[in-house]
């Protein structure tokens, strides 16, 4: 009688690397809006505001180069994925914490810096992370 480990061994790694998780994390910003901060029509009420985010996964592998996130894993376990715009809401919710409510203002972010980093242990565990600083500045009238 013939074993069918084997074959069933090939059928479960198939349907691991079928199911799999895959992200990559690069964020292209493009700027439609023109802003002429030469003028006296604004403030800076902010600077340093930060926020950050992470996801966590087993059986993957992270790479962060530069403002490029890359990971490749099959269950997440941690975060939603969407690291660039959990990092937003947290840089928003920690200015609302210390300067008040956004809405209604005529806010922006200036000097945005992203950065990334990742934690790999063996293949087995990932922990892809992303943080983001910037100045925010009002307009008046």
């Amino acid at each position: 009688m013939k074993s069918f480990a084997p074959s069933l061994f090939s059928l479960a790694f198939s349907v691991m690397i079928l199911t799999g998780c895959a992200s990559t994390g690069q964020f292209n910003s493009v700027n439609l809006t023109n802003v002429d901060l030469s003028d006296n029509n604004f403030q800076i009420i902010a600077m340093n505001v930060s926020g950050e985010a992470s996801a966590g996964y087993l059986l993957g592998f992270s790479a962060a180069m530069g403002s490029e996130m890359q990971t490749f894993a099959f269950f997440r376990i941690k975060g939603d994925g969407l690291l660039y715009k959990e990092a937003l809401e947290d840089l928003w919710g920690n200015f609302e914490r210390q300067y008040g409510n956004v809405e209604g203002r005529s806010l922006a972010l200036v000097n945005v810096r992203y950065d990334s980093d990742a934690l790999n242990v063996l293949g087995l565990y990932t922990r892809p992370k992303i943080s983001l600083r910037a100045d925010v500045v009002e307009f008046v009238e």
